[in-house]
């Protein structure tokens, strides 16, 4: 049977430059093209193969997305391709794994918040995944308010270490991704206690599991808090549950770039802003703009299509069935969302700008428009 494309007139009617819009919405040139080459990678890979995502149960999910994280990796590896290539590979994997928090928060937690020293030891490791990391800061009984987190990082002088603690029910680690089953490493935040006082939340470098035979420390329970709703969706996330008894860490696992604790016990806090101490999750809101613009941007544009290919109901002229996105009912629910889709990207883009704006201003001791980025990402 010969193939019929259906959408071609609907595409020859376009009052704009689709060439042109394709840059526009891809940033530039050499996005796009790194787009369309990282996509038709994916695509010629029969290990990332999707169709059948929908009929999997959650354990063999999980087990496909170790498979293809596993795969992305070698590729990766193989074609020695840039930061940016290997991150527009992993988006066109297209499911949510363990990478995502190792490379979108861990990394950038110990980046923004490490010392020279810090980030010379653990990213060597992490950038080469010898080790796995997540980003353990929200607790059963604390979602984003940092400030009331209970779990506790006590000084030890006698030893130069923090034992890290979960007192209560309430301030277990809950949902961090890639923290129930991969992660061996996470970027924990905890409140810093030392000589008595209590100096607020600061984050620690904590190994959750052995390197030998992955199984978990002495005094680390953790595990995977089991499926979530919906059919596939964040089913090959192994988001997790932590609870940590008196876990003892060296005192130079905690990351100092914004305060210390000196040998004897001593607190010193720079003069940056504690604001600072939330970087990553900045960085991270800032990217689920955009990935909300992604999402929504393939169901509209499945939607718009199927909509101008699929007929219903006699025209009043007696010629072919009417074109369902000819119906307003259907125009009304879905030209507002595909007016999202862009305004979302552009948003998005924007964000990414500022946020690299506000990173370099922060290098050079520049705090004028921290408070402006944090005003524009909790939301």
């Amino acid at each position: 049977m010969e193939e019929v494309d259906h959408l071609a007139p609907e595409r020859m009617t376009a009052e704009f430059d689709v060439e042109a819009m394709k840059m526009v919405w891809a940033g530039s040139r050499r996005t796009f093209e790194i787009a369309d080459r990282m996509s038709r990678l994916v695509a010629s890979h029969p290990e990332f193969r999707k169709d059948n995502r929908t009929v999997l149960g959650r354990k063999e999910l999980f087990r496909n997305c170790l498979r293809k994280a596993g795969h992305a990796w070698k590729r990766i590896n193989e074609l020695r391709l840039t930061d940016e290539e290997a991150s527009m590979l992993r988006f066109f994997v297209d499911e949510p794994s363990y990478v995502d928090l190792h490379w979108g928060m861990f990394v950038p937690a110990i980046k923004g918040q490490g010392t020279d020293e810090q980030q010379k030891k653990w990213l060597s490791l992490a950038y080469k995944m010898q080790i796995i990391g997540c980003y353990a800061q929200t607790e059963l009984g604390h979602d984003s308010n940092v400030q009331g987190l209970e779990t506790t990082a006590t000084f030890d002088t006698k030893t130069d270490e923090f034992f890290i603690h979960s007192p209560t029910l309430t301030s277990s680690k809950l949902w961090p991704g890639g923290l129930g089953k991969v992660s061996t490493h996470a970027v924990v935040y905890a409140r810093l206690i030392t000589d008595g006082q209590d100096y607020r939340v600061h984050g620690f470098i904590v190994q959750l599991r052995s390197l030998d035979d992955h199984l978990p420390l002495p005094g680390i329970t953790v595990g995977d808090i089991g499926t979530k709703f919906g059919s596939g969706a964040y089913n090959t996330m192994d988001n997790g549950v932590l609870q940590l008894d008196h876990v003892r860490i060296p005192g130079d696992q905690m990351l100092m770039s914004l305060s210390q604790v000196t040998r004897e016990g001593k607190y010193i806090h720079s003069d940056v802003p504690r604001q600072l101490v939330y970087g990553t999750m900045i960085f991270v809101r800032q990217t689920i703009v955009a990935d909300a613009s992604r999402a929504l941007s393939r169901a509209v544009c499945i939607a718009v299509r199927y909509s101008a290919v699929r007929r219903q109901f006699n025209s009043q002229d007696g010629g072919p069935e009417t074109q369902v996105i000819d119906f307003k009912t259907q125009q009304s629910r879905l030209f507002p969302l595909l007016a999202s889709a862009y305004a979302f990207r552009f948003v998005g883009n924007w964000l990414k700008w500022l946020y690299t704006d506000v990173t370099q201003r922060l290098q050079a001791w520049d705090f004028a428009t921290l408070p402006e980025v944090h005003a524009c990402t909790p939301g």
